[in-house]
């Protein structure tokens, strides 16, 4: 035995295990030609961002139009940082958005041949290729103690050295076996770092998926791999996971892309195949006309929750998102107004290079879009999902009677052009409680009603409602009851024609137009309701009639 194998005994008298023996258990997949391996893999210590949504999407997606895999790993080796129940609630949340996951950490079990899908689960796995590492002189134990790296870096820094633990500054990579070996026998504390024959001088290439060949620096840093509590850092963590899960791509945000040497070294020392890799660009924000890092701290929208909780759809969420993604969705949406946002094919090569600017106003806009576009039972359906959760209110008013329901949020929905009322969930009961006669009646006698008094005496209002409500019209369709309107309007001195109205203003009080309103306030208690005649309809016009004298009797 080679002291460099007595070494890593000494180290790991627990493994019995080889790289060989892993790689027999976690064989490459039997995917078809152009099948992608990708997985979302967060740490349990927070809440979903936007970013992580956005990349997550794409990472998905690949696997989901090449008939590959998208598994989940959870990545829970940062003890301290974690929060109990946190890695359950980002998969809820990815739930929502109908990202599903193939195989993996699934919360409450794991589901998959390449498990455990938990780091804290796969020690063994680390322990055995860092135990291979020792072997044969990729990595070696390092004794020196913070205060000892605490100088280091502050000599560093005197002499505008670059900073790390590298070449003539790697102390602990001079040990022999022998004298590490003694060390460990005197129960001195280590860790495990790789031994990187890099040079930081030196350029390699790389290749990205989305900015194409670039150059970096040659990593030279010999960095920790196994900390002293035995469980291994991000870095290598994660490259062997990857290798073993045999993911072919990994998405992340570009604020990897300086890490992308160092991991460019691990794969070649281990003589692994490389993944590939696409650095995301990162979420922006205007703020005071300057770009922004999207911040958890200063944006609610940063969080998926927000989303969530506020009721916005998330069809209007993913397809902001895959906007943002690839140049070339908006004009594909234009041709497929009603298709499913899924069937859009991905690409790496029409990605954005900058930021992506992250736009609260036009979200808000997608999501009135495509709320629109839902019929009356997917609309129902989504909007008891939400309620069912975080509206009270709503939640009632659906199980009062759905087929009422139905028909108000159906008015001129099944029309090419459909209404755009809703922006989220959390819109609908303050825009329709008007409907439900109880409600109503706490409206009217608690808001102040908002007739024009200043253009309109109380008796040219109540005039207009009596008259209104002696013929309404609704024995005609939408186009015959408009003509009735104007006929009324005539009745009460009105203009019935806009256009004549501003041409000769000091004939008439108001015009149609003023009428209507009068009317829309009366039987809603505000200015702004779905279409008037629809509203009449599913009111009746018993409860209209009821509704304009009790208006009447308010006001005079």
């Amino acid at each position: 035995m080679t002291d460099l194998e007595q070494l890593a005994e000494i180290i790991f008298p627990d493994v019995t295990e080889t790289i060989e023996d892993l790689e027999k258990r976690y064989p490459k997949r039997n995917l078809p030609e152009g099948a992608i391996v990708a997985r979302f893999a967060p740490s349990p210590t927070g809440f979903l961002h936007t970013g992580s949504l956005f990349a997550t999407l794409i990472a998905w997606k690949f696997p989901n139009q090449t008939n590959g895999v998208f598994f989940t790993r959870l990545e829970d080796t940062d003890t301290k940082r974690e929060i109990e129940g946190s890695g359950e609630e980002l998969l809820r949340q990815l739930k929502a958005f109908g990202i599903v996951p193939d195989e993996g950490y699934m919360g409450t079990y794991e589901k998959g041949n390449y498990g455990p899908y938990k780091q804290s689960n796969r020690e063994m796995i680390y322990r055995t290729v860092i135990k291979e590492f020792v072997k044969r002189d990729l990595a070696y134990p390092c004794f020196c103690s913070s205060e000892e790296l605490n100088e280091l870096r502050a000599y560093q820094e005197k002499n505008k050295l670059n900073p790390g633990y590298y070449g003539e500054f790697a102390k602990c990579s001079k040990l022999t076996p022998k004298e590490a070996m003694e060390k460990i026998n005197n129960g001195e504390p280590y860790v495990i770092r790789f031994r990187s024959k890099g040079n930081y001088q030196n350029r390699i290439q790389i290749t990205d998926l989305i900015r194409g060949n670039l150059e970096l620096a040659q990593n030279d840093q010999h960095i920790v791999i196994l900390k002293s509590d035995g469980l291994p850092t991000y870095h290598f963590a994660h490259l062997v996971d990857d290798h073993f899960m045999r993911t072919t791509h990994v998405t992340r945000g570009e604020e990897w892309l300086p890490s992308l040497p160092i991991h460019y070294e691990l794969f070649d020392a281990a003589g692994w195949e490389r993944p590939n890799y696409a650095h995301l660009p990162v979420i922006m924000k205007l703020d005071n006309g300057s770009r922004r890092k999207l911040s958890k701290r200063k944006d609610p929208e940063a969080s998926v929750s927000f989303f969530l909780e506020n009721g916005y759809p998330v069809e209007g969420i993913l397809e902001y998102l895959i906007t943002i993604a690839n140049s070339n969705f908006e004009e594909w949406r234009l041709q497929n107004m009603n298709a499913d946002i899924f069937s859009f094919q991905l690409s790496f090569d029409k990605m954005t290079l900058d930021g992506a600017l992250f736009d609260l106003a036009k979200v808000e806009n997608i999501c009135k879009e495509r709320l629109s576009r839902l019929n009356k039972d997917e609309f129902t359906k989504k909007a008891y999902d939400y309620a069912t959760k975080y509206d009270e209110n709503l939640k009632a008013l659906i199980e009062r009677d759905e087929n009422y329901f139905k028909s108000i949020i159906n008015i001129e929905r099944e029309k090419e052009n459909p209404r755009k009322d809703y922006v989220t969930y959390k819109d609908i009961y303050p825009i329709i409680n008007f409907f439900y006669t109880d409600l109503y009646n706490q409206l009217l006698e608690t808001v102040e009603l908002p007739f024009n008094f200043e253009r309109f005496t109380k008796e040219q209002i109540i005039n207009v409602l009596t008259n209104f409500k002696n013929n309404m019209g609704l024995e005609y369709d939408e186009e015959g009851w408009f003509e009735n309107l104007k006929k009324t309007t005539t009745v009460c001195g009105f203009c019935p024609n806009v256009k004549e109205y501003k041409k000769n203003k000091e004939a008439y009080p108001g015009h149609v137009g003023d009428v209507s309103e009068m009317i829309r306030i009366a039987i809603s208690t505000r200015k702004n309701t779905p279409n008037p005649y629809y509203v009449l309809k599913i009111l009746g016009e018993k409860e209209v009639a009821r509704r304009i004298d009790e208006v009447i009797k308010k006001i005079s």
